[in-house]
């Protein structure tokens, strides 16, 4: 880890909605101190931003996600949206939607993740992920983000759209940077002409999927009807946008953040490549310690108590994922990486009605990674220093140096 350890003293100084802290700054004892003395914490407003509530234990980040009557996604699902007047796709987009038109889109959308179509994505993924790693091994020194981790979401979320493969690298442009950047200073400017670009290519790509009889997203969205009604562009848009960022960023962050994990336990690395835990389980290891979401935010709807801690109608509330994940009173040891953990109950895809959709296809992106990894790969060692990208909802790196040996043959 290259960043510097934030002192909890500095705690009333920190702005948790900062990308630049979460980019620069390693937190750990931050969220310790939080989770210790300070577990309802109230942000104090910065500027003309609101203050927000601070969750960092795993069981209020659990009574925040089961209460569906107090509190709602519908003013934003995240500080970016909920500190700055709100999410434009309020009641559009399933995942800052409620009520029965979640229900609808979710199943709409759950369509798409058939066990059919799942095995065929399961075995496009390990034929791209061979190749890449393969590929990664030729170079000697590789940048394995940019070489392999951001190669394999977009193809399996891009098999679940249908999006042509020519396509593909474009989006892949795109999506890093529409709620991430590279450098602290990239202007406002950069992350909405991303946005904007996707949701008008999806609107593009909905217009030749009307009438056709398929079960991608595109396809299942152009032609589904809620509340008796097709979906309406906006709506088609902004969930077709949301599949392709959820299903491209969390993916991305874990495989990345799970091989580094990999080379820094090297006990770990021999457990995997032996074969003494299943791939399942360590995937979920990989998950759980990556955290690729760092937090999920929620609106109060109306008054109510989280665990002693009153929260009022109209209190914007943030739940740490990153703090819940090592909570001690839920996982043990929760600072070692353990790939054999089990049970392992981390809140990394969220929880209840909201979570993730893409979850299923973010566990098979990891699985086939470590099985390729196990196989293919004898060493691996970080040659320089990783850099981290710049978000206060992402969790990952943006680059990480390595070089990896292979098998001998």
């Amino acid at each position: 880890m290259t960043r510097p350890e934030v002192s909890p003293e500095l705690l009333d100084s920190l702005d948790l909605a900062d990308p630049v802290l979460h980019a620069e700054n390693e937190l750990s004892e931050v969220w310790r101190a939080l989770r210790e003395e300070r577990p309802h914490y109230w942000h104090p407003p910065k500027g003309d931003r609101p203050g927000f509530w601070v969750f960092t234990r795993y069981s209020d980040a659990m009574t925040v996600y089961r209460d569906k009557e107090h509190f709602t996604t519908e003013g934003g699902n995240a500080l970016a949206t909920l500190l700055t007047g709100g999410d434009s796709a309020s009641g559009s987009m399933l995942a800052v939607t409620d009520g029965d038109k979640h229900t609808q889109l979710r199943n709409v959308l759950n369509a798409a993740f058939s066990p059919r179509r799942l095995k065929s994505i399961r075995e496009a993924i390990r034929r791209t992920i061979d190749d890449l790693v393969r590929a990664a091994i030729d170079k000697g020194e590789c940048d394995f983000v940019h070489d392999v981790s951001a190669n394999i979401p977009l193809g399996a979320i891009c098999g679940l759209m249908d999006v042509p493969e020519a396509d593909r690298r474009y989006l892949l442009g795109l999506t890093s940077h529409a709620w991430s950047s590279d450098y602290a200073d990239a202007p406002p400017q950069e992350s909405w002409q991303a946005k904007s670009e996707i949701l008008l290519y999806f609107a593009d790509l909905a217009q030749t999927r009307r009438g056709r009889d398929s079960d991608d997203v595109v396809s299942l969205l152009a032609n589904c009807h809620v509340d008796g009604r097709p979906l309406s562009d906006a709506d088609l848009m902004s969930n077709c946008y949301g599949l392709m960022i959820g299903g491209d960023e969390t993916g991305r962050h874990a495989i990345s953040g799970g091989l580094q994990a990999l080379i820094e336990w090297p006990d770990q690395w021999r457990a995997l490549k032996e074969g003494t835990v299943g791939l399942d389980t360590a995937a979920n290891e990989v998950l759980r310690w990556t955290v690729p979401s760092l937090h999920g935010g929620r609106k109060a709807s109306g008054d109510t108590v989280v665990n002693g801690q009153p929260v009022k109608k109209g209190d914007i509330v943030s739940v740490w994922i990153s703090s819940a994940n090592r909570d001690p009173e839920v996982f043990a040891d929760p600072d070692r990486f353990v790939l054999g953990r089990t049970p392992n109950k981390h809140l990394t895809f969220a929880f209840g009605s909201h979570i993730c959709l893409g979850h299923t296809l973010a566990r098979i992106e990891v699985e086939e990674v470590l099985d390729s990894l196990r196989t293919l790969v004898s060493s691996a060692e970080q040659t320089r220093p990783e850099r981290w990208i710049y978000s206060s909802i992402l969790h990952g790196m943006s680059s990480l140096p390595v070089t990896l040996t292979p098998e001998p043959a």
